[in-house]
């Protein structure tokens, strides 16, 4: 019984140790994106990117959400006719607290963070252009992309929830696209 606990202890932090190596990676692979992408390019490209990050993040809470509320059943029934992507969604689902986790809080969360950074360069442009307070437009950028985020969010997690399989095989079918 004690060997048991400990093997699941040790799978436990090899969990949290790799997704603490992928948020890192992932937080400065967005970073940069932004970072160089948004001060080389004029307003509207850098609201565009802004918004790109805060659609990813929505998106991907909206999988997370799908994932964790998806009948698994389904798509036995669909492996059992080999259905493309059908196996990837069975995987998904039973490792649905991790992809949950990773969607969600992974990617979700970086997303959020590297929007309200890229706001805070939009911020400093349109302050610029309109000869505006600074303060002002910073607050008024940050409340959009607050409410952008949250309401996206609060949206999509609804929508998850009344078509979780669906979002989760589109999901998966994209996956297995990539899999051997």
């Amino acid at each position: 019984m004690e060997n048991k606990s400990k093997k699941k202890s040790i799978i436990e932090y090899n969990w949290i140790f790799k997704i603490v190596i992928a948020s890192f990676i992932i937080s400065v692979f967005f970073s940069f994106v932004s970072e160089m992408a948004i001060p080389n390019v004029n307003i509207f490209f850098s609201i565009l990117i802004a918004i790109l990050f805060i659609v990813i993040g929505v998106v991907f809470d909206m999988v997370g959400v799908s994932v964790a509320t998806a009948d698994e059943s389904v798509y036995h029934s669909m492996a059992s006719k080999k259905v493309k992507g059908a196996k990837m969604a069975i995987q998904l689902k039973k490792n649905a607290s991790k992809v949950s986790s990773f969607c969600n809080d992974v990617v979700g969360d970086i997303c959020g963070i590297v929007s309200g950074s890229a706001g805070a360069v939009i911020s400093i442009k349109l302050s610029n252009i309109m000869d505006a307070n600074n303060l002002i437009i910073t607050l008024i950028v940050m409340g959009i992309i607050s409410s952008l985020t949250i309401g996206g969010k609060a949206i999509f997690k609804s929508f998850a929830m009344k078509r979780s399989n669906n979002i989760l095989y589109k999901f998966a079918s994209v996956l297995s696209i990539f899999k051997k």
